[in-house]
């Protein structure tokens, strides 16, 4: 299994991981929250069918990560600053994560421009 070997926030709204196959990526923060796999964020399957819980709210510190826990072996929950702590991205579900909205190297010199 991959695992990440350094996570660490270069920047309040990013993270940047390394993983035991050598593969980097940064992503956003924002979209680390949009896609917190808890059933409340994404809904749940119930008898086959998938409930979903509404339109996404917003709240002040939503996307501002607090704290990362490790679970067990296997993944770290995420403790945001509106209070969510309730998603655990698994190692497998993170690095998919991570590959599919990874920041490019462009993208990343288009935010530092912005500060």
């Amino acid at each position: 299994m991959t695992v990440p070997t350094k996570i660490h926030r270069p920047k309040p709204y990013l993270l940047y991981i390394e993983w035991s196959d050598g593969f980097t990526s940064s992503i956003l923060l924002e979209t680390m929250r949009d896609q917190c796999p808890c059933a409340a964020c994404q809904g749940e399957e119930i008898m086959g069918q998938k409930i979903s819980f509404g339109i996404k709210m917003f709240k002040p510190g939503m996307n501002e990560l607090k704290e990362l826990t490790p679970v067990g072996n296997y993944g770290i929950q995420a403790t945001w600053a509106d209070g969510h702590a309730t998603g655990i991205y698994t190692w497998t579900g993170l690095r998919a994560l991570c590959e599919v909205h990874a920041l490019s190297s462009e993208q990343l010199s288009e935010l530092a421009s912005k500060e």
